[in-house]
């Protein structure tokens, strides 16, 4: 089990995963560890995490139960979401490796096809998702940084945004565990 960064490093971590969203990731090119999507997002997984509104308030907190697994250059992510209100949601993506660092993805609320790209241990991904009816039923777009920090722990940043303009953040730190 990995220990709770403190909260400085956790600041840190936000504020550098931040800068980087929007940015160039060929700078990232020869850090380590090495994201790939087939090895990272394979067996169990769990998260915890965090929806942020666009004043930097905290609105919502969920933990995710994972399972990911491949066959050749296609995955698929089971992810079950614990919401802090007692809500459960899923959400299945099917995953494909183009090559090259490209990856591509469909779940049943993203619309289009999301798109992504990894460079070390970066990952760019880009979709927009279909909001619940008792959720507004906005599409938002969402533009995802990933950045593995080791080689069982991932966090993520993603800018939710709406005709252009920023509505919200979610973040989240997402392991691997042990396989049962």
């Amino acid at each position: 089990m990995t220990r709770p960064w403190p909260q400085a490093l956790w600041a840190l971590a936000l504020l550098m995963l931040s800068a980087c969203s929007g940015g160039d990731l060929t700078q990232y090119q020869d850090k380590t560890p090495k994201l790939e999507l087939a090895r990272f997002f394979s067996g169990p997984l769990e998260a915890t995490g965090m929806v942020l509104d666009r004043s930097g308030d905290v609105t919502r907190r969920f933990t995710v139960t994972m399972t990911g697994t491949w066959q050749g250059d296609t995955g698929v992510l089971d992810e079950t979401f614990y919401w802090d209100d007692g809500e459960v949601s899923k959400r299945v993506w099917t995953l494909t490796d183009l090559g090259q660092g490209n990856y591509q993805g469909r779940a049943d609320d993203v619309l289009e096809v999301a798109e992504g790209q990894a460079v070390g241990p970066m990952l760019r991904w880009r979709y927009r998702l279909q909001l619940p009816e008792e959720q507004g039923g906005w599409v938002l777009s969402f533009d995802d940084t990933m950045v593995l920090v080791t080689e069982d722990e991932l966090l993520n940043v993603a800018v939710m945004s709406k005709w252009g303009l920023e509505v919200g953040r979610v973040v989240l730190s997402i392991r691997r565990l042990p396989p049962p």
